[in-house]
């Protein structure tokens, strides 16, 4: 169960999170499963595997926005990493960075459990 230890011992910025939720932590609970549903929703992979680089972009993008507000920190590097990669379409390991982000997904996905 996704708890704010739980979150702390995964490395989030708990305070930070909680504070852009005006303190309240149900809140932010909730739009932590949110943006959980959101990463495992498999778009970004859908896009890449596509070559649609704009796709794939504005996923990241959105992506990157919940993760940073939430202050998902474990996540929030290979998700911004990415994200640039594809802002400015550089070519580069699109698949290692997404394989970064999924497992750091997988590992906040089952703390949700």
């Amino acid at each position: 169960m996704l708890t704010v230890e739980t979150l702390k011992e995964f490395g989030a910025d708990v305070e930070t999170g909680l504070a852009r939720c005006a303190g309240n932590e149900g809140l932010y609970l909730r739009l932590v499963n949110i943006c959980v549903q959101e990463l495992t929703a498999n778009e970004m992979e859908a896009a890449l595997s596509a070559n649609d680089l704009e796709k794939a972009f504005e996923i990241a993008h959105r992506l990157k926005g919940g993760v940073s507000n939430l202050a998902l920190t474990p996540i929030e590097t290979p998700v911004c990493e990415l994200t640039e990669l594809l802002r400015h379409q550089t070519p580069g390991d699109y698949d290692a960075l997404y394989a970064q982000l999924m497992q750091k997904t997988k590992e906040l996905e089952e703390l949700a459990q």
